[in-house]
């Protein structure tokens, strides 16, 4: 048994080997047909590769065939207005996935006649109990069976409702959409889980380590006092038993209309999508009534500079083995560009040249390393932690803001250093970092825009705030036709306006806001000279 055991094993290894050299031999030979004798000859050994450059193509190898776009036809974004006012815009994109939502023009801006914080409440309350879902878990166990997720997020302008599923699932995912938005419950024992998720929200905005939503808020505050994009983004803790539910549904009466309204897909055809909202959407009544919208806060922003001071202690904000160093946070900005304005493109590129980050960034060029606040701030000034630009637009007003960190006692020197970068925002921008700039802009424009998600929030807002939608081949040549000239422009008029400081920490060496006003209007960006007498 033994012996007929091996010779039958012996026999399968001399099968195999044959099979495996017979294998190898019809590899070769459909490389030889494929590049010609020479060729394989040439190039089938690893060792005698001849010494061509990467950028010339190899003797003898066939050239490439690429597949070639038949036009941008099928990625154009497609809009249809229902009857009710309902817009339905979608984008095709290959996949077995989808992203689809619904946004919303109503967020903290509309507030000015309500407490503020319903927008703040109406996102946490957003996908719980609905007319045909009883709970949120019935919600996300459908949502499921196509392999679904949901989310919303409210900002101060918009609302945004979003699912991504498999295309397949559609139907179900416009019926859930239309439940969420227009029938909600809003049960009690939902509100008051709302409110303790709100409570815990606004104890971490204050003790989190980093402080850049707690300082966007008050930027906002001080440059748009007590209006539209000023008003609170979270709900004030004072407001919190005061949102109740006929206030919720007092709200959603005016703004939650289909006027105001965009159904976005993308990754699915464009009349399957109307076809779906035209099923759940187009006769759909809302839980609140159909009665007119009674009173629609349609509020231009105004713009009034100003200061907002948060005097708080940060030396035991970061506890642990590497805690952060006590420090105080300094946020100055003037008013820009709503996005509906053609300097909009220049403010981008000028934000994208200012530029800056963390004092422990690490990458090369394309992380930012060569941009103003990293060359004049962050590599000149080793005790400042942080040097950041930020640009905020909406569809009247925009903010373009600077971001500082140090150490409390050298508060006044940095206050001095980001007023002298913004006065040589209005020097010429030299043409390599320009064009640095312009490309970092495309680069990240169109890699954003790989995104399923980032691709439907960008139809989405686009529609609601312009009924059309720029294709990003358009803003990249938007972006590329911007000049130095477009830049001084746009800085010389940004430098008339007041100026809007927030400030967080230790601020007993913060200047006075008549002293950055000053600087900001003097040439060389420098504060007043102050002399005590004693020290």
């Amino acid at each position: 048994m033994r012996m007929t055991s091996s010779s039958g094993s012996v026999a399968a290894g001399h099968t195999g080997s044959k099979m495996a050299t017979h294998m190898s031999k019809c590899r070769t030979w459909s490389r030889v047909q494929r590049f010609g004798i020479a060729a394989y000859r040439k190039y089938s050994s690893g060792g005698r590769y001849p010494n061509i450059s990467l950028s010339e193509p190899l003797p003898g190898i066939p050239k490439p065939v690429f597949a070639s776009g038949d036009g941008l036809e099928k990625y154009e974004t497609k809009i249809t207005t229902l009857e009710n006012g309902l817009k339905v815009a979608s984008q095709n994109k290959f996949g077995q996935f989808c992203t689809v939502g619904i946004l919303v023009n109503s967020g903290s801006r509309h507030e000015a006649k309500y407490p503020s914080g319903i927008a703040h409440f109406i996102e946490k309350l957003a996908f719980s109990s609905t007319a045909q879902y009883g709970s949120k878990d019935e919600i996300l166990l459908t949502l499921e069976k196509h392999g679904g997720i949901c989310d919303c997020q409210t900002s101060r302008d918009t609302t945004m409702y979003a699912v991504s599923a498999e295309v397949k699932g559609l139907d179900t995912v416009v019926s859930l959409l239309s439940d969420a938005v227009l029938q909600p419950r809003l049960l009690d024992d939902e509100i008051e889980m709302t409110r303790m998720a709100v409570r815990f929200e606004l104890e971490d905005l204050n003790m989190r380590p980093d402080p850049e939503p707690l300082l966007t808020e008050m930027i906002h505050a001080a440059a748009y006092r007590g209006n539209t994009v000023g008003l609170p983004r979270f709900c004030p803790a004072d407001n919190v038993e005061k949102i109740d539910k006929e206030m919720l549904h007092n709200y959603l009466r005016n703004y939650f209309c289909p006027e105001r309204m965009v159904l976005a897909g993308v990754g699915i055809e464009h009349e399957q999508l109307v076809e779906c909202a035209r099923k759940h959407l187009l006769a759909a009544k809302p839980v609140w009534g159909t009665t007119a919208a009674a009173s629609v806060d349609l509020s231009v922003a105004q713009y009034t500079g100003g200061i907002i001071k948060m005097d708080k202690d940060m030396s035991d904000v970061s506890l642990g083995p590497t805690p952060i160093p006590e420090l105080t946070h300094i946020m100055i900005g003037l008013e820009s560009c709503s996005f509906l304005e053609d300097d909009f493109i220049p403010f981008a590129v000028l934000n994208m040249m200012m530029g800056g980050g963390g004092s422990f960034s690490a990458g090369g060029p394309g992380k930012g390393m060569f941009t103003r606040l990293y060359l004049n701030v962050l590599n000149r000034h080793h005790w400042m932690y942080n040097a950041t630009a930020y640009h905020h637009s909406y569809e009247d007003s925009g903010l373009l803001c600077i971001h500082a960190s140090a150490d409390p006692r050298q508060v006044r020197e940095m206050v001095e250093i980001i007023t002298r970068e913004f006065i040589q925002m209005a020097g010429s921008a030299g043409e390599m970092e320009l064009e640095r700039a312009k490309t970092q802009l495309k680069s990240m424009l169109m890699m954003n825009l790989e995104s399923r998600p980032v691709i439907f929030e960008d139809v989405g807002r686009q529609v609601l705030s312009t009924g059309k939608r720029k294709l990003p081949h358009e803003l990249c040549d938007l972006i590329s036709s911007v000049t130095a000239s477009d830049i001084k422009r746009v800085t010389t008029k940004m430098l008339r306006s007041k100026p809007a400081v927030a400030a967080l920490g230790d601020l007993t060496e913060l200047p006075s806001y008549e002293h950055i006003q000053a600087a900001l209007s003097s040439k060389d960006g420098r504060l007043p000279r102050m002399y005590r007498l004693f020290r």
